[in-house]
């Protein structure tokens, strides 16, 4: 099956840079966000949005990794072991498909009284199985179920994203 492009490297960072100035209009009284990447494409994409976020305002940000296998998600790690506690939690995504990785991403949180979790997704389908809404979405796609999407990156930065 070809590759059928439907971002382009400018156009991912267009919708990133819209992504963070609504994450920071939606917590603009808030003093901390905690930015939880989903390993690997969704951590390099809460990276990109952490260094939009401090060019555009003051807030403080906390970038951590979610590491969990998306086809069986029953082990979850998280990069540091912190207090989320009154928190604002943003999991991020490359692709949101049935909710079921962001579903289980927030586990670990849930231990814990966090103030908000959002959910952001570079590119969010619409074939929902799970009740995750997506707070943050660069672009919603309706596709076929036999169809995949996939981001590209080249380890710190969007460089495209396919569905084949």
């Amino acid at each position: 099956m070809a590759k059928n492009y439907i971002l382009d490297q400018a156009t991912a960072n267009k919708k990133l840079e819209r992504m963070a100035y609504e994450i920071l209009e939606n917590n603009v009284d808030e003093k901390q966000l905690i930015l939880a990447g989903i390993h690997e494409p969704g951590s390099v994409i809460a990276l990109h949005i952490q260094q939009l976020l401090q060019q555009i305002s003051d807030i403080n940000t906390r970038l951590i990794h979610i590491h969990l296998d998306k086809r069986n998600p029953g082990a979850i790690t998280l990069s540091e072991d912190i207090n989320f506690d009154d928190k604002v939690i943003i999991i991020i995504d490359d692709v949101a498909n049935s909710g079921k990785t962001l579903l289980y991403a927030m586990k670990p949180f849930l231990q814990f009284h966090p103030r908000k979790i959002q959910t952001l997704a570079l590119v969010d389908r619409t074939h929902k199985a799970y009740p995750v809404k997506t707070d943050y979405v660069g672009l919603s796609l309706a596709t076929t179920l036999q169809e995949h999407i996939y981001v590209e990156t080249d380890g710190k930065v969007v460089t495209g994203a396919y569905m084949e």
